[in-house]
């Protein structure tokens, strides 16, 4: 017996005082009806209401049943009202992870933009470098960069890309008279190595007839933070090969000169992930379409006039 089923039908009864309406209502045999109450007197072993010919009347205990089962009948409306206010209008608790230096610079000031329209959301924003797991921690979205290899379920959506760059401070170059006209040239210098990948002494450069070109650095400062090894950069210990994003403010500022500018590095892009496009929740999808707007229009990030590119 589908006991919701049964409830909804024996409500019905009540509310029209007759089988034969109630049947009408939901479009059954009265034969149907009479039988869902039946089943739901056998199931509670509880007689609900007494039948005659002419008319219909609820025991006290059918009474007693009724007035919750409108009671029921309701909060089960209500709730699925409010799932279909959440499917249509963002609301709720966004769980979301992003790169330290990338949530901080240039995810948070859109976050907050996002907040000022749809007050009805409420970030809880995880702010690291280290691999998440969207599923097993409970996260509704991610902001990653780099290679995203295969997602399984998840889906990706592009927002923009990051280009590398290698640059230093002006008081590194002074002081280390070594040429920087090729990739190899980095051999006589320091490099500042992220840690966070496979080989981060190994940096890739293509020329201008596309040949690739990978360097071993030297190294003596590492970190596992890209905005870490721009700081110690700037303060002139080495030749940093980082992500626009993190340096584009201190190549501007001209605290750090890009280096190598006839040689691309490479690009990767820089993506919204979440589970699954079924049943995505409003939430999700209204930020996903709008960090795509904002990014597609602004990249303050970017040094095309400053380093060789790729094009979009």
């Amino acid at each position: 017996m589908d006991r919701l089923l049964a409830i909804e039908i024996f409500a019905k009864v009540v509310e029209l005082g007759s089988f034969s309406r109630a049947a009408e209502r939901l479009n059954l045999s009265a034969s149907a009806v009479s039988r869902q109450v039946s089943d739901l007197e056998a199931h509670l072993d509880v007689r609900l209401m007494n039948r005659t010919t002419r008319r219909l009347s609820l025991t006290e205990a059918g009474q007693s049943f009724y007035e919750h089962c409108v009671q029921l009948l309701a909060d089960l409306e209500d709730a699925e009202a409010s799932v279909r206010t959440v499917a249509t209008a963002p609301k709720g608790t966004l769980r979301l992870t992003c790169g330290v230096s990338f949530g901080i610079h240039y995810l948070a000031p859109v976050l907050a933009d996002f907040a000022a329209e749809h007050p009805d959301v409420v970030f809880d924003l995880d702010v690291s470098d280290r691999a998440v797991d969207l599923v097993e921690e409970g996260f509704d979205l991610a902001v990653r960069i780099g290679n995203l290899g295969q997602q399984g379920s998840m889906v990706a959506r592009r927002l923009g890309w990051t280009q590398m760059v290698c640059c230093a401070a002006p008081t590194y170059l002074e002081h280390h008279g070594a040429r920087l006209e090729k990739p190899s040239d980095l051999a006589a210098h320091e490099g500042l190595c992220y840690t966070n990948i496979p080989l981060p002494n190994v940096w890739r450069f293509t020329d201008a007839d596309g040949n690739v070109e990978d360097v071993k650095i030297a190294t003596r400062h590492r970190a596992n933070n890209g905005q870490v090894l721009a700081s110690l950069a700037v303060q002139g210990l080495g030749v940093v090969f980082s992500p626009d994003f993190i340096v584009a403010h201190e190549i501007r500022a001209g605290h750090l000169v890009p280096l190598l500018r006839g040689f691309r590095p490479p690009r990767s892009p820089i993506a919204a992930i979440y589970p699954s496009r079924r049943h995505l929740s409003a939430k999700v999808r209204s930020i996903v379409d709008y960090l795509a707007r904002r990014f597609e229009r602004e990249h303050p990030w970017r040094l095309d006039d400053l380093v060789e590119t790729h094009d979009d």
